[in-house]
């Protein structure tokens, strides 16, 4: 188990967009010691091999198999979805203070009938849903330490719970006729892009999809409920953009009781007021993801629009990094006691 005072980690589904991004920041993380990196092909090639911007002399690509389970206390999974389940279930009981950090869809959702619905894959592991928390770390911070499984939410949802979820508590918007829009960069698809999308001029063009049943909004509609006890009535249409990685999420919604804008963007100023990666920008400040390229930063501007009490809401983040791996380093940071900022500055 950990040793000099650092804690031992593996990785599994080591050389994926958001695991390289994963094995990045955790190779320069100062209380992480990286055991076992794990694919199922490529065995025995380095790390450096797939990520020239790894420096550290890292484990080679091995088997699951390899993993001496004992000598572990955390394990990060960024599987395909379906995948992570069967090894928690098969890991669980095993090693009583190991812990899980799940970077697909496995445990974000409560109801197995409604996983199975949205994810087509049947719950294999349903007894250990109750072990889990869905964590995005800025509305959780105090629950997160006393689970073994942290689900980690999706990239789409964190951008767009992060802005809503303080509005809606503070009952200053409008429950209905919400409309959100988010544009994400290729990466969000993840390297079996085209077997995903096979549309013409893939890597330069704009591409609408999924407008009826996206996954992700499965996971907003629980989470909005748990967090405010309402059932918000809104459209989600997700774009692919021609660019690598980022978000740019844009809600619009009516205000209640006439709130300015000023009224919204100070709520979400008291409510982030101790959160080190949410930014408010001025009002009507204009944005796009360039300035949270590569961070674990949330920005988020309030818009007015020509229409009374109709306002826009900007909110961008990195899809690997706030929508991944950066988030997911923020739990483990809380859930082992170290600062929440440790490795993501």
């Amino acid at each position: 188990m950990s040793t000099h005072n650092k804690i031992n980690v593996a990785v599994i589904g080591a050389t994926g967009y958001t695991g390289l991004d994963l094995i990045l920041m955790l190779s320069k993380h100062p209380r992480v010691s990286i055991q076992n990196l794990c694919a199922t092909k490529n065995l025995g090639k380095k790390i450096t091999f797939f990520d020239k911007r790894i420096k550290k002399n890292l484990p080679p690509i091995s088997s699951v198999n390899k993993i001496n389970w004992n000598n572990l206390d955390l394990v990060f999974l960024s599987l395909p979805d379906g995948e992570a389940q069967k090894l928690i279930k098969s890991r669980f009981l095993t090693n009583k203070k190991l812990k899980f950090i799940d970077l697909s869809a496995d445990f974000r959702i409560k109801n197995p009938e409604i996983y199975k619905k949205f994810y087509k894959i049947k719950h294999e592991a349903k007894s250990f849903i109750k072990d889990s928390l869905y964590s995005i770390p800025e509305f959780n911070r105090n629950e997160i330490k006393k689970f073994r499984i942290i689900s980690n939410p999706g990239c789409y949802s964190t951008s767009i719970q992060i802005p809503l979820i303080p509005l809606i508590k503070n009952n200053a918007i409008k429950n209905y006729d919400i409309t959100i829009d988010s544009k994400s960069g290729y990466s969000g698809a993840g390297k079996n892009i085209k077997k995903k999308f096979a549309h013409k001029n893939l890597y330069s063009s704009i591409y609408a999809y999924n407008t009826k049943n996206h996954r992700h909004i499965c996971e907003i509609d629980q989470q909005i409920f748990r967090f405010t006890k309402k059932k918000i009535n809104f459209s989600f249409n997700p774009y692919l953009l021609p660019t690598f990685r980022g978000i740019l999420t844009s809600i619009y919604f009516y205000s209640k009781n006439g709130c300015s804008g000023k009224f919204l963007r100070n709520c979400l100023i008291k409510f982030f007021k101790k959160s080190k990666f949410i930014r408010i920008l001025n009002l009507n400040t204009q944005l796009g993801s360039g300035n949270i390229l590569n961070t674990n930063y949330c920005e988020i501007s309030i818009c007015e629009t020509r229409i009374k009490n109709k306002f826009i809401i900007f909110s961008a983040l990195d899809n690997l990094i706030k929508g991944a791996s950066g988030q997911a380093i923020q739990n483990m940071n809380i859930m082992f006691k170290f600062p929440e900022d440790l490795g993501l500055r």
